[in-house]
């Protein structure tokens, strides 16, 4: 593609699409306009390539057109599209079932074509069952863009778009006192990501987690787990509640289950938060919801999780970047990792951003983290080769040593 091509996509962009996002990123000197994508790479139009460890929230946790994807999706395409939402379905009825029996405590499958689409039913859920309004919801959570979830997020984004409620009250993350408190008056629910995206992967205590689950049980409030860029393996587990060994009432996931092929989420319920939907086999629709080509895709995606679980080179990423934090102890901070889950925490209170230009400079792409720019999010492929790792890692030390001698 030619430069005039080039320059033309982001002119577009800016007039038409995302103006301050164009603007916002060409300041910091990063232009990059996808072209091609394979495995862990991917090739601005110019053909500069970048190692991708943002992976877009974790939707290529299985790597950018991964060949067995898209093989589920193209053989998928030869008989099927869509499909209707108002009918049962192969697909959507296989699909659920291996959902279901990978996630413990679950009975129902309830599929969206995102994320927040599948935070709100969840919330829904959780109010209609209870007969209460009241949510709990973080400091500096993400969940989303959509109604509920917006409003259940981030308060600056909601304010932003008038998307702010009363009844949504937000405590502190890691802070049990906090949550106990706000539980004495009456709530439908307590939702958290299990280790918060946005504000940059700080690892819940030990503890923490099961006393959400004991506070929960005690307030009669249902618990739920946002696993939308914290599962399907990004742990080390199938979903991160494992971790802690804690059973939500509602666990959502999403992003990666598209694998970035086809998108698709799933908001999945056990027994009490979907009793519902014995009653009322239309009290929650989404045509694109459960689309059948997107299912195929999605079992596939989990089949090749659940391979790629046992040997997740976790421990050679904290052996990399605590070697990173010795060789710039003063520069970097805090390695906060869960998993292939890592926030790198810089001295500066803009470290992430400047982090970001820096390794994009030597040919790695990772993004800041929104709410805390001091942190640099780094999410490795769940299927990323030693190779990759060690060339990623050479990147850091080198962005670092560039870093520091600003």
């Amino acid at each position: 593609m030619s430069s005039a091509d080039k320059q033309r996509a982001l002119q577009w962009s800016e007039a038409y699409v995302c103006p301050d996002r164009v603007r916002f990123l060409g300041a910091a000197g990063i232009d990059l306009v996808i072209g091609r994508r394979e495995g862990y790479r991917i090739w601005d139009v110019d053909g500069r390539e970048l190692i991708d460890i943002h992976l877009n929230g974790g939707v290529f946790n299985l790597g950018h057109r991964n060949p067995q994807v898209i093989d589920a999706l193209t053989t998928a395409l030869t008989t099927l599209d869509i499909g209707n939402h108002h009918f049962p379905s192969v697909q959507r009825a296989e699909l659920a079932h291996q959902l279901v029996e990978l996630t413990p405590g679950m009975q129902y499958a309830v599929f969206a074509s995102g994320g927040g689409e599948a935070i709100d039913l969840a919330i829904k859920s959780t109010r209609r069952v209870t007969g209460r309004r009241r949510i709990i919801s973080i400091t500096d959570a993400y969940h989303g863009h959509t109604g509920l979830a917006l409003a259940a997020g981030d308060e600056q984004a909601a304010t932003a778009f008038l998307s702010t409620d009363p009844d949504v009250v937000r405590v502190p993350f890691n802070d049990v006192d906090a949550l106990g408190q706000a539980l004495r008056e009456p709530a439908a629910a307590v939702i958290l990501e299990t280790v918060p995206a946005t504000a940059g992967f700080p690892r819940p205590s030990d503890d923490y987690l099961p006393a959400v689950r004991r506070l929960c049980d005690e307030a009669d409030a249902l618990y739920i787990a946002d696993e939308v860029q914290t599962g399907l393996g990004r742990s080390g587990r199938m979903w991160g509640v494992e971790l802690f060994g804690v059973v939500p009432d509602i666990l959502v996931t999403g992003k990666g289950l598209s694998g970035g092929i086809y998108p698709i989420a799933a908001t999945m319920l056990n027994e009490r938060a979907g009793q519902w939907l014995q009653t009322d086999g239309w009290g929650h629709v989404s045509t694109f919801g459960g689309a059948e080509l997107g299912c195929r895709v999605a079992a596939r995606v989990l089949d090749l999780t659940q391979e790629a679980l046992p040997g997740l080179p976790i421990d050679a990423w904290a052996q990399g970047f605590a070697d990173l934090k010795t060789a710039f102890p003063e520069w970097v901070v805090a390695i906060r990792q869960t998993g292939l889950i890592i926030g790198v925490k810089f001295a500066n209170e803009m470290g992430g951003m400047l982090m970001t230009r820096l390794l994009f400079d030597q040919g790695v792409w990772a993004m800041f983290a929104g709410f805390d720019r001091s942190v640099l999010q780094v999410k490795p492929g769940l299927l990323m080769g030693d190779a990759d790792r060690q060339q990623v890692l050479e990147a850091f030390h080198r962005a670092c040593a560039a870093a520091v001698a600003l």
